[in-house]
């Protein structure tokens, strides 16, 4: 038994990381049969891809900060998946988190760089988790399926922040929807070719590796996701479980929004977030629901 145990063990580490590979060469060779079918050079139009990408320290810093809030937003998906939640309103939770962050970052002065980037953040995180933090009440007491409710709450929420980025929150004498830039001392570093976004991001995906892998919150997350009728007679409460799964899911989502902000854009402008949180979905199927699988993916996307 231990050894049939060893034996699908090794089976699937080595499928976690060929199905993914598999993919993207997939999808690269549909890519080349349409480039060759227009007259075009695939091999040139991907060596230009990667050296562009990874050919210098600003190719690099761009492509990292880029893949910094994909890193985020699969982590958000991957955690709901976990759980045995669809979330699909991570893009709502990630301009919420956005728009937190930016009117931290200009509306609050004269506070030391570390804690104002700190309470930027956490104004990221804070609003994204209680706009997931809702979808997760409403399935975990009222038996409303999360899918509905947050695909309904990504429409609310975009109504939401562009009224506020274009009215209260509205950069003066503008005419695009968009707030002032915030201030410097809490704009996130650029160390070289690295983005501390980033960083911060990789330590997130660390932290859930080990939380879901070796800690009883994500053996409960785990077990839900897996079976919630075994779960609930294991004595694993499935409410409490669900309702903190998608607020910890929102809040990461705002998270990738709020250092999207800091380190890449400097303020809220609607037109530069659209389409992240909907990424986040396909880098978290990518890299197979594993925190640490999402970075290569999020690289890839990026």
């Amino acid at each position: 038994l231990i050894e049939d145990s060893k034996a699908t063990k090794q089976k699937y580490d080595v499928g976690s990381w060929l199905i993914p590979t598999i993919s993207v060469l997939a999808a690269m060779l549909v890519a080349s049969i349409l480039m060759l079918a227009q007259g075009l050079d695939p091999i040139l139009a991907y060596k230009s891809l990667f050296t562009t990408a990874f050919g210098s320290s600003n190719g690099i810093a761009s492509t990292l900060g880029k893949a910094t809030p994909l890193v985020l937003s699969g982590l958000a998906v991957t955690l709901g998946l976990r759980a045995g939640l669809f979330n699909i309103g991570v893009q709502g939770q990630l301009l919420t988190g956005a728009l937190a962050s930016a009117w931290a970052g200009y509306a609050i002065t004269n506070l030391p760089p570390v804690i104002h980037v700190s309470v930027a953040l956490g104004f990221g995180f804070f609003f994204g988790g209680l706009v997931g933090a809702i979808a997760g009440y409403l399935k975990a007491f009222r038996g409303v399926h999360e899918v509905i409710t947050t695909i309904m709450l990504n429409s609310i929420v975009m109504g939401i922040v562009d009224y506020l980025a274009s009215h209260p929150f509205k950069e003066p004498d503008q005419a695009l929807t968009r707030t002032p830039q915030i201030i410097e001392s809490v704009r996130l570093p650029v160390f070289g070719a690295f983005p501390s976004g980033f960083a911060v991001s990789l330590l997130l995906a660390v932290i859930m590796w080990w939380v879901l892998g070796y800690t009883t919150t994500g053996f409960r997350f785990n077990s839900v996701g897996r079976n919630r009728f075994a779960a609930w007679y294991a004595g694993i409460s499935y409410k409490r479980t669900i309702f903190f799964a998608m607020l910890f899911s929102g809040g990461i989502a705002g998270l990738g929004g709020a250092v999207e902000t800091l380190g890449i854009t400097y303020r809220f402008e609607p037109a530069f977030n659209l389409g992240l949180g909907f990424d986040g979905i396909t880098i978290a199927l990518l890299g197979r629901v594993h925190p640490i699988g999402i970075i290569p993916g999020a690289i890839l996307i990026g």
